[in-house]
């Protein structure tokens, strides 16, 4: 069987207006570089300041990968939209390390969400992610996520 590349899985794809994704990208080699407190608020200023092509529903940034709730709101490509904060992200942290070299894995997961999803349950099990890995045992004791709704619990 012939293997797949993250960039053949997304041949064909469409990026739709308005289309709520649900995107995971990983670091290099599945290095901690946000366990950096640094790093982590590098990443979330780009997701909130850089890009003006989604809006940013809910994240949450793990040590060594980023959940992120998007909702398209240009004619950019949800590749690109990626792209462009995975890029920028990557240049300060390198900038702030002093280092060079690829801070992310090449290409993302996307799942778009059907319109019959509850996007904010969607969103809480998304910033919920620290809890469920064993980092915290509250998410209010864990710094790196955010949703534009109230946390319900």
């Amino acid at each position: 069987m012939e293997k797949l590349h993250g960039c053949d899985l997304r041949k064909g794809r469409m990026s739709l207006f308005n289309q709520i994704y649900l995107v995971t990208t990983a670091t290099n080699r599945r290095q901690a570089v946000f366990s950096n407190l640094y790093c982590a608020r590098i990443l979330i200023r780009t997701l909130m300041n850089e890009h003006n092509h989604g809006t940013t529903l809910s994240y949450v940034v793990m040590p060594d990968h980023l959940h992120w709730m998007v909702q398209l709101i240009s004619g950019k490509s949800l590749e690109s939209v990626v792209q462009s904060v995975k890029s920028v992200s990557s240049h300060r942290i390198n900038k702030l390390l002093r280092h060079k070299g690829s801070i992310w894995q090449p290409g993302f997961h996307d799942h778009a969400l059907r319109r019959e999803e509850d996007v904010r349950r969607v969103a809480t099990y998304v910033v919920y992610n620290p809890v469920r890995a064993g980092l915290v045992e509250n998410i209010k004791d864990y710094a790196h996520w955010d949703m534009i709704w109230t946390l319900e619990e």
